[in-house]
């Protein structure tokens, strides 16, 4: 009787122990489960704004206006520099006078004018950043063996080669 009553308190105390293992495990690496659960949840919260933000029916001229210009500033830029390259073929005289004026443009401007593009961009730059795949355990476990085979590649011995006659002549001629 005494072995009996003791197996249920060993199943609690396996299970307890397998508990704090999965809890200090979950400490270094991601829980796959609960990522892609918090992940879907933001997701479905992203579309939702976007849905709510663009079901709008009684949108004003301003509102079209704002919507407009938020979505130029990349077309703009990359317009404007291929305008560069056109103007430069057609007028390169107009196009010298106008680079050496902005060379007038003091630097705390150009710190500026570079502060703001690089929050524009960087802001994008950093949500791809922050949404780049996580490597999973299966990514490690396939660079781990691919590292161990090209070591074991590494560590045979080269094979013996005859030398070459055209290089050897070619060494005589040489000396």
């Amino acid at each position: 009787m005494g072995v009996i009553a003791a197996i249920p308190s060993i199943s609690t105390a396996a299970r307890t122990v397998g508990e704090a293992i999965g809890g200090v495990v979950e400490i270094f690496t991601v829980n796959q489960t609960k990522q892609a659960a918090a992940e879907h949840v933001e997701q479905i919260k992203a579309l939702d704004q976007f849905g709510a933000e663009f079901a709008q029916t009684n949108r004003s001229w301003f509102d079209a206006i704002i919507d407009g210009i938020n979505r130029l500033p990349r077309p703009a830029m990359a317009l404007a520099t291929m305008g560069l390259f056109a103007y430069a073929m057609q007028d390169p005289i107009g196009f010298s006078v106008r680079m050496q004026g902005l060379s007038l443009i003091p630097e705390p401007l150009w710190w500026l004018m570079g502060a703001v593009v690089s929050f524009y961009f960087g802001a994008r730059e950093l949500h791809h950043v922050r949404t780049r795949n996580v490597p999973t355990t299966q990514d490690v476990a396939r660079v781990a063996t691919t590292v161990r085979a090209l070591e074991n590649t590494v560590a045979q011995p080269a094979i013996a080669t005859e030398p070459n006659p055209v290089i050897a002549q070619w060494q005589a001629t040489r000396d």
